[in-house]
């Protein structure tokens, strides 16, 4: 008795937890709806967002430096959390990027059309060395000077080149400051002491966490090899138009509801279990993805079905491993066990191998690409989560709470009283 009144109680625990994350997912938190379904962004595709074309401030670009501004600008867009804004050459000396789903594009051009151009300038205005002899560049946190409290500074290494140029300035410059300059704004204005020949300097001033790491980042992506300067900025429309996105959302509701039904006649109470459980990965990836800010688009949804599939292949999966061990005698409890131990290998490699190959598209991938590997990979996680633990918790107070029938979890009997 004591054994059915925890099995009761889990299950009504398990149901309130479904939906409390059912309504979050739904209606959100709050007047601002957060972590609902409400608050995912969604990509060009769906929603539409800002163009913005960069022309080159500079005559006969080569392919390399367009090559080099392309890289770094989508460096930018990926370092914001842009994880679907593109950038790419447009004609000679153009540069086009699409961001979806931002609010403040005057911000955004600002973010990504910074040039950071490091120089290094005597007090004649002569440049000793800019940001491309600088090889390195990490915020760190210490004393400056000798009695100075700890702070927040910018720590550079030189490249070869660059430390033989700045032993050769600092040289030339005892007792007179070298200023260093980003986007020609002076930064700080050390004087120099002694020659400096280590190939590392500091740079200081009134810097915080945030912003030491952020001025540490811009150097660390490079100079741009030219200014930029705003030739276009558009807002445009979703690709698909709205008819598309309300289609799309009803197949999905259409082929998620077919999933259900087919487990629970497949499977009866494991299905039942399977769909209970399939519903709370629904929800979580939901509050997931609004969470995380993630930006949704036509591929990221791809990545989201994929990982339903993979869930629903896990459960299938473990459901044929239990009626396996229905058939060759063993009690319920026994065959939800073995039957779970008998799958696990199987599935934890498969969704592995899955996580990992999202993974390698996440860090080698630009826009569309890595917005399919982060909804994959967040669900992959949250369906091992929910096919495995969930599944196998609801399974066991299914059977605590005496629903023990074999033919009850989908394994018929024949007429002489075997089972099939």
């Amino acid at each position: 008795m004591k054994s059915k009144g925890k099995s009761v109680a889990v299950l009504v625990v398990l149901a309130v937890v479904a939906a409390v994350l059912g309504f979050t997912a739904v209606f959100g938190l709050g007047t601002d709806k957060s972590l609902s379904y409400h608050n995912i962004k969604l990509g060009l595709d769906l929603s539409g967002g800002v163009a913005i074309v960069y022309q080159a401030d500079k005559e006969n670009v080569t392919e390399e430096e367009m090559a080099d501004a392309v890289n770094i600008i989508q460096r930018r867009l990926d370092r914001k959390g842009w994880s679907e804004a593109e950038a790419a050459k447009q004609g000679e000396n153009r540069i086009r990027v699409e961001i979806p789903g931002v609010e403040d594009a005057e911000e955004a051009i600002s973010e990504i059309g910074k040039t950071a151009q490091l120089m290094f300038l005597t007090e004649s205005g002569e440049v000793v060395l800019t940001g491309a002899e600088v090889e390195d560049a990490r915020k760190e946190v210490g004393q400056v000077s000798r009695n100075s409290a700890s702070e927040p500074y910018v720590a550079l290494k030189f490249s070869a080149e660059g430390t033989k140029a700045f032993a050769e300035a600092t040289k030339n410059n005892i007792g007179k400051p070298i200023y260093i300059a980003m986007d020609e704004d002076i930064i700080s204005a050390p004087i120099v002491n002694s020659e400096i020949t280590s190939g590392e300097c500091m740079i200081t001033g009134s810097f915080t966490g945030e912003s030491a790491e952020e001025l540490a980042s811009l150097i660390r992506e490079g100079s741009m090899p030219f200014n930029l300067t705003v030739m276009e900025m558009n807002n445009i429309g979703a690709r698909l138009g709205y008819n598309a996105v309300e289609t799309s959302k009803t197949a999905a509701v259409v082929g998620v509801a077919l999933v259900f039904l087919f487990m629970l006649l497949a499977y009866r109470m494991s299905g039942f279990a399977a769909d209970w459980a399939l519903a709370i990965y629904l929800a979580l990836e939901i509050i997931a993805i609004s969470a995380l800010n993630v930006t949704l688009t036509l591929p990221g949804i791809a990545g989201v079905i994929l990982s339903v599939g993979m869930a629903v292949d896990a459960n299938v999966i473990i459901f044929e491993r239990m009626k396996e061990e229905m058939r060759g005698g063993k009690t319920m409890r026994a065959s939800v066990q073995a039957g779970f131990s008998r799958a696990l290998p199987a599935i934890i490699d498969g969704n592995i191998t899955t996580f990992i190959a999202a993974l390698v598209l996440y860090f080698m991938g630009t826009g569309t690409i890595k917005g399919f590997a982060y909804t994959l990979m967040i669900g992959i996680v949250i369906s091992m989560f929910t096919a495995i633990f969930v599944t196998r918790l609801l399974l066991k107070c299914l059977i605590g709470v005496g629903i023990n029938k074999p033919y009850l979890y989908g394994v018929k009997k024949k007429q002489g009283g075997e089972l099939k």
